[in-house]
């Protein structure tokens, strides 16, 4: 057997060596575990979310501030829940308004969490707590929207619908504030209204003869309009003919006035230059391309054709 010799002992190289080395390795292993102990029980706390340490399913506190966290091993846990706002989709209702119309209506709400050791104690999960939300949204909706008439929701012009989408918003967080889920909901908005889809063909039919209605009477409108600017015009035109006509009439008139006085100026002047010219005249009224003219000696015609002026 080897052996290794010091001062004082000797000492047997077998036996000693394997012992080392087994505790080496135990002491390893002690610490690999330890090490790994360690980090499976530190966690991260983030910017956008809350951690939630429960100690035998007893939540013993709420992280929310970012930073690294340790727990206990093996006996408390860590959940997540979202700090940020989360969009929920609503589920899309039926309701009835006062005039007894069916209408889907569709929402969408933000929402976020206040409390989440009140979340989880009332709610416990997060699909509880929207399903929660959903069922406050669809009742208050449904109490609004019913007081109001169906034209008064689907048209803007006429609506008295006023901060419908606010006045939800509040109501909703007052039922969950007073049965402490620890949510709050930071805004309800409509995002649609439609027909049930046996009430469309009916309703677009109907509006459809509302709409040929409507251009009927703006036609009928129109033509009244455009008969009495004709009427207005006719009645102006003819004022205006008879103005000028009267106008005309007045000026012809002093014309043949001025001229008749000339020409009693002017025949003064000469009478027998004015005998022929009333003589030649009267050819134009007497005589024509077939008459045949029978005159006496004596007769001025007969004078002034054979050149008898005297």
């Amino acid at each position: 057997m080897t052996t290794f010799q010091d001062d004082q002992n000797v000492i047997p190289l077998k036996k000693k060596l394997p012992t080392k080395w087994f505790r080496s390795i135990i002491g390893g292993g002690i610490g690999l575990l330890l090490l790994l102990i360690a980090l499976t029980n530190v966690y991260i706390v983030h910017e956008n979310e809350y951690k939630v340490v429960r100690q035998f399913g007893e939540i013993v506190r709420i992280e929310q501030t970012p930073g690294l966290r340790f727990k206990i091993p093996f006996i408390q846990t860590i959940t997540s829940l979202p700090k940020a706002q989360i969009f929920y989709d609503v589920a899309e209702a039926e309701i009835n308004t006062k005039d007894k119309k069916r209408i889907l209506v569709n929402h969408y709400a933000i929402w976020e969490i206040t409390n989440p050791k009140e979340m989880i104690q009332n709610a416990r999960t997060l699909e509880n707590a929207e399903s929660k939300m959903d069922e406050f949204i669809f009742s208050i909706v449904r109490t609004e929207l019913g007081r109001l008439n169906y034209d008064e929701i689907i048209n803007d012009e006429k609506s008295s619908r006023g901060s419908l989408n606010d006045e939800v918003t509040e109501k909703v967080n007052e039922l969950l504030q007073q049965d402490r889920y620890g949510i709050r909901v930071v805004d309800v908005r409509m995002k649609r209204i439609d027909l049930p889809e046996e009430n469309e063909q009916s309703v677009y039919k109907r509006m459809i003869s509302e709409r040929e209605s409507k251009a009927q009477e703006y036609l009928s409108m129109g033509d009244a309009q455009k008969q009495r600017i004709i009427a207005q015009t006719d009645r102006e035109v003819k004022e205006v003919l008879a103005k000028a006509q009267a106008d005309a009439e007045r000026i012809r008139a002093s014309g043949e006035q001025e001229a008749a006085r000339i020409y009693n100026e002017t025949f003064a002047k000469d009478p027998e230059f004015y005998s022929f010219y009333r003589t030649l005249e009267s050819y134009k009224t007497t005589i024509g391309e077939d008459t045949v003219v029978i005159l006496p000696a004596n007769s001025p015609y007969a004078k002034w054709l054979l050149g008898q002026t005297r």
